[in-house]
């Protein structure tokens, strides 16, 4: 006879297997880090294209002190791009990069909001949203990939390395 316990704990000891199956295998693995490479880079080519306008959006946070903005409208799209180009390589610091990006823009745009600023959020350049709504429109997406991207990238890496071990150990 089997009981209301045990299935349940048959269906979740499969759904955990498919879970660590995916991943495992390399391909989602890959898809969610280039997509990623792909929003950064993307993003910081826009910014580059007219970075007196980033720094006009930066510069409207006031986060920033005027002698920095310079520094910083180049600095930060370039450090983007090297984060996307490490994703792309599979380097592992690109993954605490992106994910250190990701914190700075969350605490930049939730002080935007928290400071009722009517600015551009700048993420993809200077025209890409509307205003306040912008602002929560970016700190949600930017909440949605540090909450489930992030992870999932980090422990898929552990997940693979894990795999590797025993199967290199047999």
């Amino acid at each position: 006879m089997v009981t209301q316990n045990s299935r349940n704990s048959f269906y979740l000891s499969r759904i955990r297997t498919i879970f660590r199956q995916g991943l495992v295998h390399p391909w989602p693995y890959r898809i969610v880090r280039l997509a990623l490479a792909a929003l950064f880079i993307y993003g910081s080519v826009t910014k580059l294209i007219d970075p007196k306008a980033f720094a006009a959006t930066i510069s409207a946070y006031d986060l920033v002190p005027e002698a920095f903005l310079p520094i910083v409208a180049i600095g930060l799209p370039l450090i983007e791009t090297i984060a996307g180009l490490a994703l792309v390589f599979d380097r592992p610091w690109g993954l605490h990069l992106i994910t250190l990006l990701l914190a700075l823009f969350v605490f930049v745009l939730g002080y935007g909001i928290l400071g009722d600023l009517n600015i551009d959020c700048g993420c993809f350049g200077v025209e890409d949203l509307d205003k306040r709504a912008g602002l929560r429109e970016a700190f949600y997406r930017d909440l949605v990939l540090i909450g489930i991207v992030a992870p999932y990238l980090y422990l898929s890496r552990r997940v693979r390395a894990a795999a590797t071990v025993r199967d290199d150990g047999r």
